[in-house]
């Protein structure tokens, strides 16, 4: 694999693309990229939102791999047609006169003439003891990741935001026993009670105070009250924040709504800043590995084409 360390990643080569994120929609545009001939640099800090996981799941063909697994064969196939991993965090990006110059935090800089943001997001949970230590083992977010891995034991549903109830509901699918503790919801309207109610869901008028643990496993969430209710897993509808830092400098636009942030674009990828582009979480905080690699690949092509429209102009003038 080629990977850019040191003094000799200095970057002061134009690439056509520097893609800020190296998961699976920045590797699969990337893959894209490099097999249209194009100079690709993927600039990976090497913290995968889904480190922590053990397996992906719902990726036809790839059903179980360890998310590690998947990226470092992602990098391998980028590496053979050419794509050039560099090892590192972005600091800022800037516009230049042929493109942007990528400001790493080591003080390289990288020179592109566009720039496709695939950097993730980050979950953020309720400050809950214990809860972010459990994160991606017992605590929880997405059914169709875990619901079957703890399918036919006791779950909680920690309610935080207007998707909790919908969580608890979907749960329901998986195990007859699911508990919904409203924790931060100010309130659940007697439509929304009749729903679980009819579901056999139960609903617990409480806050949680911590997470009960035994031999590392977790038994319960612990209630101020004194009181615990019993499960193998809690799932959270955690804030979803996407990591658009990278061009912030540069004014791109982000969406905001009680569920989170993720940066605008149109139906093709492009942000608000011409030249600059997204892919993935950063843009779908809901997409799992299988759709933000689709993501990836679709962008990548549409991303192609504004470059080749850019060689045809410079050729024919």
């Amino acid at each position: 694999m080629t990977e850019r360390h040191g003094d000799d990643a200095d970057g002061r080569d134009l690439a056509d693309v520097a893609i800020v994120g190296g998961g699976a929609a920045g590797l699969s545009a990337a893959l894209v990229l490099a097999r249209a001939r194009r100079r690709v640099l993927v600039v990976d800090s090497g913290a995968p939102r889904n480190a922590v996981a053990t397996h992906v799941h719902g990726f036809l063909s790839r059903e179980g791999t360890p998310p590690t697994e998947l990226l470092a064969t992602g990098r391998a196939e980028v590496a053979g047609y050419g794509g050039e991993i560099v090892a590192a965090s972005v600091r800022d990006a800037v516009r230049t006169g042929e493109g942007f110059a990528v400001r790493l935090l080591d003080d390289r800089t990288l020179l592109a003439r566009r720039i496709l943001l695939a950097s993730g997001l980050t979950d953020e949970l309720p400050e809950v003891p214990g809860l972010a230590q459990r994160w991606g083992r017992d605590v929880l977010s997405c059914p169709y990741c875990h619901g079957w891995e703890v399918r036919d034991q006791p779950l909680a549903v920690l309610g935080t935001g207007p998707l909790s109830v919908h969580h608890a509901l979907m749960l329901r699918q998986w195990s007859e026993d699911v508990t919904l503790i409203r924790h931060g919801l100010t309130e659940i309207g007697s439509d929304d009670r009749r729903r679980l109610a009819a579901r056999d869901i139960r609903v617990v008028d409480g806050v949680v105070d911590h997470v009960v643990v035994d031999h590392d496993r977790l038994t319960g969430m612990g209630l101020l009250d004194g009181a615990v209710v019993p499960c193998a897993a809690v799932f959270v509808s955690a804030r979803l924040l996407a990591n658009h830092g990278v061009v912030a400098s540069l004014g791109v636009e982000v969406e905001r709504d009680e569920l989170g942030e993720r940066v605008a674009t149109d139906h093709i990828g492009q942000t608000s800043i011409h030249g600059v582009w997204a892919a993935g979480n950063v843009t779908d905080p809901f997409a799992q590995v299988i759709v933000a690699a689709a993501a990836g690949a679709k962008v990548a092509m549409a991303l192609n084409a504004e470059l080749v429209e850019d060689d045809v102009s410079v050729a024919v003038a």
